[in-house]
Protein backbone atom coordinates (compact mmCIF):
# COMPACT_ATOMS: atom_id res chain seq x y z
CA UNK A 1 0.00 0.00 0.00
CA UNK A 2 1.61 3.25 -1.13
CA UNK A 3 1.13 6.10 1.30
CA UNK A 4 0.23 9.59 0.12
CA UNK A 5 0.66 10.85 3.69
CA UNK A 6 3.62 12.94 4.77
CA UNK A 7 5.47 12.43 8.06
CA UNK A 8 4.54 14.86 10.82
CA UNK A 9 7.33 16.06 13.10
CA UNK A 10 6.71 14.74 16.61
CA UNK A 11 6.80 18.32 17.93
CA UNK A 12 3.60 18.92 15.91
CA UNK A 13 1.89 15.57 16.60
CA UNK A 14 -0.34 17.04 19.33
CA UNK A 15 -1.92 19.33 16.73
CA UNK A 16 -3.42 16.34 14.96
CA UNK A 17 -5.92 15.83 17.80
CA UNK A 18 -5.88 19.02 19.89
CA UNK A 19 -9.15 20.21 18.28
CA UNK A 20 -11.05 17.18 19.62
CA UNK A 21 -11.82 15.07 16.55
CA UNK A 22 -13.43 11.65 16.70
CA UNK A 23 -10.67 9.10 16.14
CA UNK A 24 -10.33 5.46 15.15
CA UNK A 25 -8.23 3.47 17.61
CA UNK A 26 -6.42 0.48 16.14
CA UNK A 27 -4.78 -2.34 18.04
CA UNK A 28 -3.19 -5.69 17.33
CA UNK A 29 -1.64 -8.58 19.21
CA UNK A 30 -0.44 -11.75 17.54
CA UNK A 31 -2.86 -12.55 14.72
CA UNK A 32 -5.69 -10.49 16.24
CA UNK A 33 -6.48 -6.90 15.31
CA UNK A 34 -9.26 -4.42 15.91
CA UNK A 35 -10.47 -0.90 15.24
CA UNK A 36 -12.98 1.17 17.20
CA UNK A 37 -14.19 4.76 17.25
CA UNK A 38 -13.43 7.02 20.20
CA UNK A 39 -14.75 10.51 20.85
CA UNK A 40 -12.48 11.48 23.74
CA UNK A 41 -8.79 12.04 23.06
CA UNK A 42 -6.38 14.88 23.68
CA UNK A 43 -2.70 15.78 23.91
CA UNK A 44 -1.28 15.97 27.43
CA UNK A 45 2.48 16.57 26.91
CA UNK A 46 4.61 18.22 24.23
CA UNK A 47 8.03 16.58 24.66
CA UNK A 48 7.93 13.71 24.30
CA UNK A 49 4.46 13.95 22.76
CA UNK A 50 1.90 12.12 24.86
CA UNK A 51 -1.82 11.75 24.51
CA UNK A 52 -4.75 10.59 26.63
CA UNK A 53 -7.58 8.60 25.13
CA UNK A 54 -10.63 6.95 26.65
CA UNK A 55 -10.86 3.26 25.72
CA UNK A 56 -13.37 1.35 27.83
CA UNK A 57 -11.44 -1.27 29.78
CA UNK A 58 -13.96 -3.95 28.74
CA UNK A 59 -13.39 -3.48 25.00
CA UNK A 60 -11.47 -5.78 22.70
CA UNK A 61 -9.36 -2.82 21.60
CA UNK A 62 -8.23 -2.22 25.18
CA UNK A 63 -7.46 -5.91 25.62
CA UNK A 64 -5.25 -5.97 22.51
CA UNK A 65 -3.57 -2.66 23.35
CA UNK A 66 -2.78 -3.85 26.87
CA UNK A 67 -1.38 -7.14 25.55
CA UNK A 68 0.80 -5.50 22.88
CA UNK A 69 1.71 -2.31 24.73
CA UNK A 70 0.70 -0.11 21.79
CA UNK A 71 -2.20 1.40 19.86
CA UNK A 72 -2.79 3.51 16.78
CA UNK A 73 -4.92 6.62 16.44
CA UNK A 74 -6.33 7.40 12.99
CA UNK A 75 -8.24 10.62 12.31
CA UNK A 76 -11.15 10.07 9.90
CA UNK A 77 -12.36 12.73 7.50
CA UNK A 78 -15.98 13.61 6.74
CA UNK A 79 -16.14 11.10 3.89
CA UNK A 80 -15.57 8.32 6.45
CA UNK A 81 -18.53 9.17 8.72
CA UNK A 82 -20.41 5.95 7.89
CA UNK A 83 -17.32 3.81 8.49
CA UNK A 84 -16.58 5.63 11.74
CA UNK A 85 -20.09 4.95 13.01
CA UNK A 86 -19.93 1.30 11.88
CA UNK A 87 -16.67 0.46 13.66
CA UNK A 88 -17.92 2.27 16.76
CA UNK A 89 -21.17 0.29 16.81
CA UNK A 90 -19.84 -3.28 16.50
CA UNK A 91 -17.54 -5.44 18.59
CA UNK A 92 -14.26 -6.82 17.32
CA UNK A 93 -14.79 -9.86 19.53
CA UNK A 94 -17.54 -10.94 17.11
CA UNK A 95 -16.06 -9.97 13.74
CA UNK A 96 -12.84 -8.85 12.07
CA UNK A 97 -13.94 -5.29 11.34
CA UNK A 98 -11.14 -4.78 8.82
CA UNK A 99 -12.47 -7.69 6.75
CA UNK A 100 -16.18 -6.98 7.32
CA UNK A 101 -15.99 -3.33 6.31
CA UNK A 102 -13.27 -3.65 3.66
CA UNK A 103 -10.76 -1.53 5.57
CA UNK A 104 -7.28 -1.50 4.09
CA UNK A 105 -4.55 -1.14 6.70
CA UNK A 106 -0.84 -0.52 6.43
CA UNK A 107 1.74 -1.49 9.02
CA UNK A 108 3.00 1.46 11.03
CA UNK A 109 6.66 2.33 10.49
CA UNK A 110 7.76 2.06 14.14
CA UNK A 111 5.41 -0.31 15.96
CA UNK A 112 3.86 -2.17 13.01
CA UNK A 113 0.33 -1.26 14.12
CA UNK A 114 -2.52 -1.46 11.60
CA UNK A 115 -3.02 2.12 10.41
CA UNK A 116 -5.81 3.41 8.16
CA UNK A 117 -5.23 6.05 5.52
CA UNK A 118 -8.20 5.55 3.16
CA UNK A 119 -10.88 7.93 4.44
CA UNK A 120 -8.55 9.24 7.15
CA UNK A 121 -6.48 12.41 7.24
CA UNK A 122 -3.85 11.57 9.85
CA UNK A 123 -2.52 8.83 12.10
CA UNK A 124 -0.34 8.45 15.18
CA UNK A 125 1.46 5.35 16.45
CA UNK A 126 1.51 5.25 20.24
CA UNK A 127 3.37 3.22 22.81
CA UNK A 128 1.07 2.54 25.76
CA UNK A 129 2.26 4.17 28.98
CA UNK A 130 1.55 1.60 31.64
CA UNK A 131 -0.13 2.86 34.78
CA UNK A 132 -0.46 -0.32 36.92
CA UNK A 133 -2.43 1.38 39.70
CA UNK A 134 -5.06 2.68 37.25
CA UNK A 135 -5.27 0.08 34.45
CA UNK A 136 -8.08 -1.90 36.08
CA UNK A 137 -9.86 1.14 37.49
CA UNK A 138 -10.03 3.70 34.68
CA UNK A 139 -10.93 3.81 31.01
CA UNK A 140 -8.39 6.55 30.24
CA UNK A 141 -5.16 5.35 28.62
CA UNK A 142 -1.99 7.30 28.01
CA UNK A 143 0.32 6.85 25.07
CA UNK A 144 3.60 8.28 23.86
CA UNK A 145 3.48 9.18 20.17
CA UNK A 146 6.40 7.55 18.36
CA UNK A 147 5.43 8.35 14.75
CA UNK A 148 2.80 10.42 12.99
CA UNK A 149 1.73 11.34 9.47
CA UNK A 150 -1.00 13.35 7.76
CA UNK A 151 -2.55 14.02 4.38
CA UNK A 152 -0.80 17.12 3.03
CA UNK A 153 -4.02 18.23 1.33
CA UNK A 154 -5.31 19.24 4.77
CA UNK A 155 -2.36 19.22 7.21
CA UNK A 156 1.00 20.64 6.22
CA UNK A 157 3.91 22.34 7.98
CA UNK A 158 2.34 21.57 11.34
CA UNK A 159 -1.02 23.23 10.62
CA UNK A 160 -4.54 22.25 9.56
CA UNK A 161 -5.85 23.87 6.39
CA UNK A 162 -9.65 23.47 6.32
CA UNK A 163 -10.97 24.88 3.04
CA UNK A 164 -14.04 24.52 0.86
CA UNK A 165 -12.13 22.46 -1.71
CA UNK A 166 -11.15 19.79 0.84
CA UNK A 167 -14.46 19.44 2.74
CA UNK A 168 -14.43 15.61 2.45
CA UNK A 169 -11.25 15.68 4.53
CA UNK A 170 -12.56 17.85 7.37
CA UNK A 171 -12.45 16.06 10.71
CA UNK A 172 -15.48 14.60 12.48
CA UNK A 173 -16.76 15.53 15.95
CA UNK A 174 -19.22 13.11 17.54
CA UNK A 175 -22.53 14.50 18.78
CA UNK A 176 -24.14 11.15 19.67
CA UNK A 177 -26.54 8.68 18.02
CA UNK A 178 -24.54 8.58 14.77
CA UNK A 179 -24.52 12.35 14.35
CA UNK A 180 -21.28 14.21 13.66
CA UNK A 181 -20.30 17.83 13.16
CA UNK A 182 -17.47 18.64 10.80
CA UNK A 183 -14.63 21.03 11.47
CA UNK A 184 -14.39 23.69 8.80
CA UNK A 185 -16.02 26.97 9.76
CA UNK A 186 -12.66 28.60 10.41
CA UNK A 187 -12.42 32.17 11.67
CA UNK A 188 -9.24 34.18 12.14
CA UNK A 189 -8.85 36.00 15.46
CA UNK A 190 -7.72 39.63 15.33
CA UNK A 191 -5.70 41.43 17.98
CA UNK A 192 -7.81 43.38 20.50
CA UNK A 193 -7.03 47.04 21.15
CA UNK A 194 -4.47 47.27 23.92
CA UNK A 195 -3.53 43.57 23.66
CA UNK A 196 -0.16 42.79 25.20
CA UNK A 197 2.00 40.21 23.45
CA UNK A 198 3.20 37.32 25.64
Amino acid sequence: MNSHFSPVALEHASRLINHGPTVLVTSAHGASRNVMAAAWSMPVEFTPPRIAIVIDKRTYTRELASASGSFGVCVPGAAAADLTYAVGSTSGRDIDKFARFGIAAMAGPVLGLPLIEAGCVAWLECRLIREPHTEDAYDTCFGEVVSAAADPRIFEQGRWSLRGDNADLHTLHHLGAGNFACAGNVIQARPLAGEIAE
